[in-house]
């Protein structure tokens, strides 16, 4: 008789904020864009992601293609 198995919980990255592996070239492409709040701006992934709140635009910017591997 066979055990049955659950599945396993999907795995976050390092920095417990999105899938492992996001951004390190795994092959999926990563589609990132800015999301403002207020006076704060956010790079989001179209995995998931999402890097810190930043007063600078730039900032965000780097986030993202940091995340995006470029």
């Amino acid at each position: 008789m066979a055990a049955s198995v659950a599945p396993a919980a999907p795995a976050t990255g390092p920095d417990g904020r999105g899938p492992a592996g996001a951004g390190t070239g795994t092959g999926t492409a990563h589609r990132t864009s800015l999301a403002e709040s207020g006076a704060f701006v956010s790079a989001r992934c179209t995995c998931g992601w999402r890097g810190w709140s930043r007063r600078a635009r730039t900032r965000a910017r780097r986030d993202a293609a940091e995340h995006a591997g470029d």
